[in-house]
């Protein structure tokens, strides 16, 4: 146990998922849930994720951490309100994705003992119902502490971030707010901007119904929680702002090109473009950075997948990843495996060769 008593505000997707991650894990004595939705708390409190729906000034005065979880909006007031509930030792951490402004907040609120903390992973889902224990796995988590931050209260968050299965970065919220601009805020911009784009043209309704991979994997991102985006863009404008500026001229030289009918030119900007995503790795470097891969074609019956996983689980051969990649419904489909060393994947060949089982290596 590293928390004697923990105070989750903000019982949705991550602070559920926090919740529950304590809890199985057995880091936190007791855990309070605050959340204006009481259908988060009920959903909560019998996933065991807390174990007490309380009000605020009961749970802050109890409590030796205070994670805030609410959306980034409201982390100001939320700061104002907590201030003068918590014990003189209390750490106070948060889980948005802007940190400077909320970090220059809470310094002049409740000084050192506030940790600014981004954990690099979420879900479509909003609300409890998305929750997981497994969530941070693997996952970046970002930490902001700064020169006025008190040590201590750096060291406990991060014992209990990486107790969660998370790996932690530090850096200053100004380069945090700056990288979180380009790959996770740009992003969805650009993801909203397509769909309503594309749903906005004469040919929007017959577009949306024929999307499939491309579309689709383009804009999953953009059914994010709108309330959530929505802080998130005001709160960190001026830095979203600064990376579409980026994204205008690399647009307009690709444009440019196409006006002109530039063939070598395009090529340039799509090899280069392409180049650079075939480098990114599947997973944080020292964390599966390679997964070895098998594709796997199985009939649709019920169970299939239950039984691949079994196979490979008697055979002591460890899935990391599993993914349906296409399907037809009464037919079959294909399914991708992932490994993390040649090895397993080599005796999973063997295996489900000499069960007869149609498979082959993914590039």
């Amino acid at each position: 146990m590293l928390i004697k008593s923990c105070a989750i505000i903000g019982i949705g997707l991550i602070g559920g998922s926090l919740g529950l991650a304590l809890s199985e894990r057995k880091l936190a004595g007791y855990i309070y849930g605050v959340d204006l939705n009481q259908e988060n708390l009920a959903l909560a409190l019998a996933a065991g994720a807390v174990h007490q729906a309380a009000a605020l000034p009961e749970a802050v005065s109890h409590a030796d951490l205070i994670v805030l979880a609410a959306p980034v909006g409201a982390t100001p007031s939320l700061l104002k309100d907590i201030k003068q509930f918590l014990k003189p030792d209390a750490v106070v951490t948060d889980v948005g994705s802007t940190k400077k402004s909320v970090v220059e907040q809470a310094g002049e609120l409740i000084g050192g003992r506030f940790v600014g903390g981004h954990p690099m992973t979420g879900a479509e889902t909003a609300g409890f119902s998305g929750a997981d224990s497994y969530l941070f796995e693997n996952a970046f988590y970002l930490l902001t502490p700064t020169s006025e931050t008190d040590a201590g209260a750096v060291d406990t968050v991060r014992r209990l971030v990486q107790a969660i299965g998370a790996v932690v970065l530090e850096m200053s919220p100004q380069e945090h707010d700056m990288v979180t601009a380009a790959i996770s805020h740009l992003p969805h911009f650009m993801a909203v901007s397509l769909v309503a784009a594309v749903s906005g043209m004469p040919v929007g309704d017959k577009a949306m119904l024929l999307a499939a991979g491309g579309f689709r994997d383009t804009t999953r991102i953009a059914a994010g929680s709108p309330t959530m985006w929505r802080d998130i863009f005001l709160s960190n404008g001026d830095q979203v702002l600064w990376t579409l500026d980026y994204m205008r001229s690399a647009m307009d030289e690709l444009e440019s090109a196409l006006r002109r009918q530039d063939a070598e030119k395009i090529m340039h900007i799509l090899s280069g473009a392409s180049n650079v995503r075939k480098k990114l790795p599947l997973r944080p470097k020292g964390y599966l950075p390679h997964i070895y891969e098998i594709v796997v074609t199985v009939p649709d019956r019920p169970g299939i997948i239950a039984g691949l996983a079994g196979m490979l689980g008697d055979a002591g051969i460890n899935i990391a990843e599993i993914e349906i990649l296409r399907a037809r419904e009464g037919y079959g489909g294909t399914i991708r495996v992932g490994f993390a060393t040649a090895g397993e994947q080599d005796r999973a060949m063997e295996l489900f060769q000499a069960k007869g089982i149609k498979c082959r290596r993914k590039a």
